[in-house]
């Protein structure tokens, strides 16, 4: 409520309090939905407790958040009973590689089973939730189709719903929350790097996909959860927010995250993004990249979360993208400048690629030669419909 001032005019006095209390939320340090324990211990009170959770899932001791306990840890001090964890991909402690395999496994610390959804299982089967009473979802996110752990939720949602069991999800900052942009997925090229029609980047938060999930009926057979979402406290779309602790290996800071959507890319092509060094997602390079036009350098080698990288041991020419600047759009010129270099055209695209795209029509139009503002032109309609969707469960300003 804006309160005004006797013989004040109130639009003008509206737009100053509108703009004193947007700065004033920019400059409040976010509070994330994990902290705000006071809105959902109650809701766990006396329930067994099914988490969701991996390194990320953390309660910050400060405002710094330098220093944290972990969810599961926080939640069992507070004599919550939690019965199960569950890990996405990389696993509870986040230390496995991209698309590695996650086995099922006991956590040392709490002695807790934990139950693998990026294994044999992406969906949790009905007997997993046999001990739970309510499901707790805490994992952070950085707002882009290809990163699976908003497919991770999909799935916690589907069977939560199915059984009737409550999902609560703490929420998180999108890192890529500034912008909207992308081709939006096709039906015919759907996978767990990509479930839904979304843009690439969709600039929500993770609670807020959840409520997207649940009020479109992307669940199967139009079925909706009882879903609760812990908000975010001080935060705008437009919020700058360095992830405290990394978000997967081969996202090592703000920079690779940034420039995440434009470079993955990569990983549908013979070209590599940087795995198997320590600046993944902010390079790129192949060996067969002329040296003339591509003056990078760097070779691969196994490390923490690449243990078997694309061109292992091999010099790759590419471009070096540290320094540029903060982007607010998908970029294509790199795709595009590696593709045109390609003497070998015919092997350049794998299958993956589609996939992440989340269209057949990309491939299509790089290898047609179309520019970057006709391709973009293409994706405008079904951004502008995903507005009008995305719409109805924004949470913040």
């Amino acid at each position: 409520m804006t309160l005004l001032a006797c013989n004040s005019s109130p639009k003008k006095n509206q737009a100053h309090n509108d703009t004193a209390a947007h700065t004033q939320i920019e400059n409040a340090a976010i509070v994330t939905g994990a902290n705000q324990t006071e809105a959902y211990l109650k809701l766990l009170k006396g329930k067994k407790v099914g988490v969701v959770a991996n390194q990320t899932s953390v309660i910050f001791k400060d405002a710094s958040e330098e220093t944290h306990t972990h969810i599961v840890d926080s939640l069992i001090a507070m004599n919550v009973n939690v019965t199960t964890v569950f890990a996405p991909e990389h696993g509870f402690r986040g230390t496995a590689d991209a698309g590695e395999y996650i086995k099922d496994d006991v956590d040392e610390k709490t002695g807790l089973p934990v139950f693998s959804l990026y294994g044999k299982n992406r969906k949790p089967p009905a007997e997993f939730l046999e001990n739970i009473e309510v499901m707790l979802f805490d994992v952070q996110d950085v707002g882009v189709r290809f990163y699976t752990y908003i497919s991770t939720l999909h799935y916690v949602m589907e069977i939560a719903a199915e059984l009737g069991v409550p999902v609560i999800i703490l929420d998180r900052p999108n890192p890529n929350g500034h912008y909207i942009d992308g081709p939006i997925l096709e039906e015919d090229v759907k996978s767990f790097v990509g479930m839904h029609p979304v843009p690439i980047v969709y600039g929500m938060t993770i609670g807020e996909y959840g409520k997207m999930i649940n009020g479109e009926k992307w669940l199967a057979n139009n079925i909706q959860c009882d879903l609760t979402v812990v908000p975010l406290q001080n935060y705008t779309y437009t919020s700058e927010y360095n992830l405290p602790i990394l978000p997967s290996p081969n996202l090592p800071n703000a920079k690779s995250i940034n420039l995440y959507p434009s470079v993955c890319f990569f990983e549908g092509t013979t070209v590599s993004c940087g795995r198997g060094t320590e600046m993944q997602f902010q390079i790129f390079g192949a060996p067969y990249l002329p040296k003339e036009d591509f003056d990078f350098s760097f070779t691969p080698q196994p490390n923490f979360g690449a243990k078997s990288p694309k061109h292992e041991g091999e010099v790759c020419y590419g471009k070096d993208l540290r320094t540029v600047d903060s982007l607010d759009e998908i970029r294509l010129d790199w795709l595009i400048d590696a593709y045109t270099a390609t003497a070998d055209k015919k092997t350049f695209f794998n299958d993956f690629f589609k996939k992440l795209a989340g269209t057949t029509k990309l491939q299509e139009q790089i290898e047609q030669g179309m520019s970057i503002e006709a391709i973009k032109a293409t994706w405008q309609p079904g951004l502008e419909d995903f507005k009008t969707t995305r719409a109805k469960y924004l949470m913040y300003n």
